[in-house]
């Protein structure tokens, strides 16, 4: 067990374990959704200590930073897990930049949300489809999206179990255990990203702003989910 950690972080990654675990035995075909953001690779690195392996995929919209690409390998390397890659429809892709042009989304909420539905929702749909459960790396703290977030749910978006199991984790737990533990993390993280997404759509984000106020900055901050969290927006705004 890690001796570097405190005991309050040490109980809080016991318990994490316990409910991957738990999870595993529940779901074996579930699987985590990686942003290669801090909060997935601390995952990442909890499911590689169970005795059920879990799957691990990650959304290749085309347009996301080096740095967070450059992750699938440095995951390969560390833990010998072979992340799923899911890239959107080349013609959808084609066709919508055809129609509205390669930055629509700074456009519109709407025109935002088409893309992020090529680019995003529909392949997750496809990494989904068959599944019974999948678990993100969701935080209450990072959004006023997310501040009823769930530990579990039954996601109606995509019809399975839905997990968060660092839904009331705090970032400062967050950053404790992955120091701790020495656990790789996306190296935007040291350039002001908190949040990272598709690179023209995240920025670093300034002293005492939101954690997620680098995500679609130019849009109000209750419309900043892309569609893969449909529920938080209805949760929020019911």
């Amino acid at each position: 067990m890690p001796a570097a950690l405190t005991d309050p972080l040490l109980l809080r990654w016991q318990a994490l374990l316990a409910r991957l675990e738990t999870i595993a035995a529940d779901h074996p075909d579930a699987v985590l959704a990686s942003s290669m953001g801090v909060e997935d690779t601390l995952l990442i690195h909890a499911l590689a200590q169970l005795p059920r392996p879990l799957g691990v995929f990650m959304l290749d919209t085309g347009r996301l930073h080096a740095q967070t690409l450059g992750m699938v390998d440095v995951i390969r390397d560390r833990y010998g897990i072979e992340v799923r890659v899911m890239h959107p429809d080349p013609a959808a892709v084609r066709a919508h930049v055809a129609a509205h042009g390669e930055f629509a989304f700074y456009d519109s909420v709407a025109l935002r949300k088409e893309c992020c539905g090529i680019r995003k929702v529909e392949p997750l749909r496809r990494a989904l489809a068959g599944r019974s459960a999948w678990i993100t790396g969701q935080r209450r703290e990072q959004s006023v999206t997310r501040t009823d977030l769930p530990e579990s749910q039954r996601d109606e978006t995509f019809g399975l179990r839905k997990y968060n199991p660092l839904a009331a984790w705090t970032t400062d737990e967050v950053w404790a255990v992955v120091r701790a533990l020495d656990i790789p993390y996306n190296p935007l993280h040291d350039r002001g990203y908190p949040s990272i997404g598709c690179e023209p759509c995240t920025r670093a984000v300034r002293p005492g702003e939101d954690p997620r106020a680098g995500r679609w900055w130019w849009e109000q901050r209750d419309s900043r989910e892309c569609g893969l969290h449909a529920s938080n927006l209805r949760e929020t705004s019911s």
